[in-house]
């Protein structure tokens, strides 16, 4: 990844899982609150410095999916998709890992840049739960991390992790997610189709699942942002130019 003054954390979950707890707890004071462009969904931004480098955190709406059926999910999955953060922190819920890892699939299924936070596990062991971290890392190609945010326990491996991660020396290969065959069948059809249109800029498997969905709403939403991004590149042209004339 590319070396900048502070690399943007983001941390997704579903509602009760303890994200915003962590963000309270990593930020502390160093934060500030707001809205999302255009919507009434509020918005918390945080710094955290570890080592030689500074994080801004910000914490996505606590969502059950990414399939845009509420302006928080929108939020959320636009965040995720468009401003494409250094590193996604998917934060589950230890004692309802089987509900929580649709969300974690869902992710995956948009960036590789992922980690995922098993939370809650002081409450886990409370109730004879044992989570083994390290075949759900094999299974899911991304580093997972036990913690418990309200007793700070965990922080120092999440943040080594992050560091390793925007350093580019820890190797993610998020495990691809197959559906039935009917399915696989027209995403074989749809996706190289959706790839002439978007190339690398956006994951082309992805919009074509979306596309299978019905999601009418992503489809505005990448047109518009396709068309800003044609007008950012025709004025720095016209800039270009105009400066040249200037200085001839």
């Amino acid at each position: 990844m590319a070396t900048k003054q502070a690399y943007r954390i983001a941390l997704a979950g579903n509602p009760n899982t303890g994200k915003s707890t962590l963000f309270n707890a990593l930020t502390g004071l160093k934060q500030h609150t707001g809205n999302w462009a255009g919507k009434t969904v509020s918005m918390a931004e945080g710094i955290v410095r570890h080592k030689d480098k500074e994080y801004r955190l910000i914490d996505l709406p606590g969502t059950y999916s990414l399939f845009s059926n509420s302006t928080d999910e929108e939020v959320a999955r636009n965040y995720i998709i468009f401003e494409k953060p250094d590193v996604t922190l998917v934060i589950l819920d230890a004692t309802s890992l089987e509900r929580n890892l649709n969300l974690a699939l869902q992710v995956l299924e948009m960036t590789p840049n992922v980690i995922v936070c098993i939370n809650l596990i002081d409450e886990a062991k409370k109730r004879g739960i044992v989570v083994n971290e390290g075949l759900l890392m094999r299974e899911l190609g991304v580093p997972v991390i036990k913690m418990s945010a309200r007793n700070k326990i965990g922080f120092s491996i999440l943040l080594d992790t992050i560091d390793r991660m925007v350093k580019g020396e820890i190797s993610v290969r998020p495990v691809p997610f197959i559906y039935n065959e009917e399915t696989e069948r027209k995403l074989e059809q749809i996706e190289p189709e959706v790839r002439k249109l978007v190339g690398d800029e956006f994951p082309a498997r992805w919009i074509a699942l979306r596309l299978l969905d019905g999601d009418t709403s992503l489809l505005r939403e990448i047109e518009k942002r396709m068309l800003q991004k044609e007008d950012k590149e025709w004025n720095s042209i016209e800039a270009s130019q105009t400066n040249r004339l200037e200085n001839f």
